[in-house]
C-alpha cells in the first residue's frame, strides 16, 4: 500500500481495497473495542448489546454515511466514538417505544470527574442535553464524548480535537457545567 496512514486507509478501504480495510481493521480495532467497552460500561447490566456489535455497528454506520473525510488515527477514533454514543442512543430509543413509557436505560455520569449531578440520569435526556450543547458548542461536544464516554485522557482528547490540553481544559469545564445545568434543570 502506498500511503499506510489511518486518513489514506479510509479512502482506499472505501474505495473497495479489501487490504486496506483489513488494515485499517488491524490498526484501530483494539482501541474501538477498549472504547466500546467503556461505552457499555454505564450501560445496565442486562444491555444486549456487546462490545463487538457495538465496534460493528458505528463501524457500518461511519462506513456507509456520505463521503467522511478523517484526518489520522485519533479523529478515526473520535468520529466511531460519536457513531458508538449514537448507536446507544437509537437502541435506547427502540427499547423505549416497545416498553412504554419508563422503560429507559440508564447511564451513571458520576464517572465523568466530579460533574455533580445525579448518581443516574437516562441517556436519553442526556442526548438531549448533548444535542443542545452541540448548536451551542460543537467541540464540547466532541470533548464530552472522548472523555466521559471513552474514558480518554486529556491529551489524548486534545489531541484528537485538535486543541491544546489548556483549551481541553476550559472546554471539558464548560460542558460539564452546561450539562449539570441542563439535566438539572430538567429542560
Amino acid at each position: 500500500m502506498a500511503d499506510s496512514s489511518v486518513s489514506g486507509l479510509v479512502v482506499q478501504a472505501r474505495r473497495g481495497d479489501a487490504a486496506a480495510s483489513a488494515a485499517l481493521i488491524d490498526t484501530v480495532y483494539p482501541e474501538l473495542r477498549r472504547l466500546a467497552h467503556h461505552y457499555l460500561g454505564g450501560e445496565r447490566q442486562n444491555h444486549t448489546l456487546q462490545t463487538s456489535d457495538l465496534v460493528h455497528e458505528a463501524w457500518v454506520r461511519l462506513f456507509s454515511s456520505a463521503d467522511i473525510t478523517v484526518h489520522d488515527r485519533a479523529h478515526l477514533v473520535a468520529l466511531m466514538a460519536t457513531q458508538m454514543r449514537r448507536a446507544l442512543v437509537d437502541y435506547a430509543r427502540h427499547r423505549n417505544a416497545a416498553k412504554g413509557p419508563g422503560a429507559g436505560i440508564r447511564v451513571s455520569l458520576a464517572a465523568a470527574g466530579d460533574v455533580g449531578v445525579r448518581s443516574d440520569e437516562d441517556v436519553l435526556a442526556l442526548d438531549e442535553a448533548l444535542s443542545a450543547l452541540e448548536e451551542v458548542d460543537p467541540r464540547a461536544v466532541r470533548i464530552v464524548e472522548m472523555r466521559f464516554f471513552g474514558g480518554f485522557q486529556e491529551a489524548e482528547t486534545a489531541e484528537a480535537v485538535g486543541v491544546s490540553v489548556a483549551t481541553l481544559k476550559r472546554d471539558w469545564a464548560f460542558a460539564r457545567a452546561w450539562l449539570l445545568d441542563r439535566l438539572n434543570s430538567g429542560e
